[in-house]
């Protein structure tokens, strides 16, 4: 296990890189312990800024669209952004409640589920009901693992294990890459385990039915951790602006304050740079040790027991091209794709390969696609133990405007923008860092040369048709390259990695010279059996470079 040279630096070497970073002149927040934050209305000089001040800062609500942030501050913090531009201006402490209240309404005893106010998230007793019954409904596609416990549970004060739901196909052997997923790290970001338990019964539902779903979960793994702070999560399902966990022993038993910053708390970069504090009653206090907290303690060894160690000793060693898996932290808000560094401006050993897959995560999802540093660093993060120890590709994803995001725009934005991120991510986690530079496959249909009805009879031509595109990144932070299109190829049945034989699909136009290629085959389907079939397709662009699969059935009387 490889631990960031970082991790033990003396304090005299924070505050000397804290203090050497370019955009700012003076300590970060935490610096003056006592003084009270202020809530600010904040202007933003432009995005860019706003949203690296959005990573460095305590900020309630994001609306990018009318150009403010809200934020808690100090005055040291309100210097800060001044210098950088933001027009800045105090609001009422009786604001926050009205913030916080606004869409919060008293339709509990109508519903009786989810979190008061805000019935489109269930709470943490909920989620785990709708967990447990998907492994008890899909026994051969899903289980529910206990991975460790909260800090209430191993104190005996009730507590919660920390539970995986692992969806895979048991019929099907492995071994196979691995998707992880951990949401709700900060308990007070309601929409991150609302989505990803949605993205679970979504791919359970659509096995057999769906043929993306399907192979997905035949040959890949996704291993989601719904809560990764279950104790904090109860507090902000009462309204509370909880972010740590409930730690007992940092800051005061009687304070909302207390506990541990659980994504300031893992070991790899634990303490570096400045990017967290030591002080028990701040928002990012790191906690007494690299790894102190039981929940932290969880997401490690679940990571280190399934993945493999990809990257060498030092911080310059990039992964191997070929690595599998991928893991996602999710997290509210800001509307971002980040990934590492986060503890340093330098850019990452495999840096190139990280921004190109999360461009293509942005393009589905339509948030920025940027290095994770914000104004000032932060260390002691979820993708030291994924990226930096073992070399996987690590994201965090900022969902939507604000923590207590309002159920209309959860259900009609960030479920529909955010869904499809994830399916890409589980399509390309065997090879995350080569497959995102090749095209995607776009409206794969099929159909009977002799008729449009399904399912067709055994002998008949079946035409199948697919856009081939290699344009399909965010460019809003940089540019992705196209290139134009070389080829593209389809097996039936037995995919690429299970040695299946290629077939080629030929230009619409007959021929290959655009980023953008509309190809089609035909298959004859003499003597195959009666039933369902999948068809795999996936195009090739100029410089050799194989997409993502998209699948499709076809059905055979």
């Amino acid at each position: 296990m490889k631990i960031s040279k970082y991790a033990f630096l003396p304090i005299v070497v924070f505050l000397f890189s804290v203090a050497a970073l370019p955009l700012i002149s003076v300590n970060p927040a935490w610096a003056a312990e006592d003084e009270e934050k202020v809530l600010v209305h904040a202007k933003f000089p432009d995005f860019k800024t706003a949203r690296k001040a959005l990573r460095s800062f305590e900020t309630i609500e994001s609306d990018y669209s009318k150009g403010y942030l809200v934020m808690k501050l100090t005055h040291e913090e309100m210097d800060i952004l001044t210098q950088l531009g933001f027009l800045l201006e105090e609001q009422s402490p009786e604001s926050l409640s009205r913030l916080l209240s606004a869409t919060r309404s008293a339709t509990r005893a109508a519903s009786q589920t989810g979190i008061p106010g805000y019935e489109c998230y269930r709470t943490v007793e909920e989620t785990f009901a709708a967990a447990q019954s998907i492994a008890d409904d899909y026994p051969d596609l899903a289980q529910w693992i206990d991975a460790g416990d909260s800090w209430r549970k191993t104190q005996g004060l009730g507590g919660y294990d920390m539970m995986v739901l692992k969806l895979t196909n048991s019929v099907v052997p492995g071994p196979k890459p691995i998707l992880f997923i951990t949401a709700a790290i900060h308990a007070r970001e309601y929409t991150t385990a609302e989505l990803i338990t949605r993205f679970a019964e979504n791919l359970v539902q659509g096995h057999g039915v769906n043929p993306d779903f399907t192979w997905i979960l035949d040959y890949h793994e996704v291993h989601m951790m719904l809560h990764t702070n279950p104790d904090g999560r109860k507090k902000a399902e009462a309204g509370q602006l909880w972010r740590k966990n409930t730690n007992e022993n940092y800051c005061s038993f009687f304070s909302s304050r207390r506990g541990a910053d659980l994504n300031r708390n893992f070991s790899f970069s634990w303490g570096c740079c400045g990017g967290s504090s030591n002080w028990q009653c701040d928002q990012t206090y790191r906690g007494n040790g690299p790894a102190s907290e039981p929940e932290v303690q969880a997401v490690e060894s679940y990571v280190r027991a399934n993945f493999d160690d990809h990257r060498g000793p030092n911080d310059d060693d990039p992964a191997d091209d070929d690595t599998s898996g991928i893991y996602l932290d999710i997290h509210s808000h800001g509307k971002l794709v980040l990934w590492p560094w986060g503890h340093t401006e330098d850019k990452a050993p495999n840096g190139a390969q990280l921004q190109r897959l999360g461009r293509k995560f942005a393009y589905w999802n339509g948030h920025s696609p940027e290095q994770s540093i914000g104004l000032y660093p932060t260390d002691g993060t979820t993708d030291g133990v994924g990226y930096g120890e073992l070399g996987i590709a690590s994201y965090t994803f900022e969902l939507g405007t604000t923590f207590f995001e309002k159920c209309d725009y959860f259900e009609k934005t960030i479920v529909a923008d955010n869904m499809p991120s994830l399916i890409y991510a589980a399509k390309v986690v065997r090879t995350p860092y080569l497959t995102p530079a090749g095209p995607d496959v776009v409206d794969l249909t099929v159909n009977s040369a002799d008729s449009q009805s399904s399912p067709v009879s055994a002998g008949a031509l079946i035409t199948i048709s697919a856009t081939i595109n290699d344009t399909r990144y965010n460019n809003s932070n940089g540019t992705e390259p196209a290139q134009q299109i070389r080829a593209a190829e389809y097996y039936v049945n037995t995919p690429a990695w299970e040695g299946g034989l290629p077939k080629a699909m030929t230009a619409g136009d007959g021929t290959y010279n655009t980023a953008v290629e509309h190809v089609k085959a035909t298959i004859d389907t003499t003597g195959m059996n009666p039933g369902q079939h999948i068809v795999f397709v996936r195009g090739q662009d100029a410089d050799d470079n194989w997409g993502a699969f998209s699948a499709v059935f076809l059905y055979i009387q």
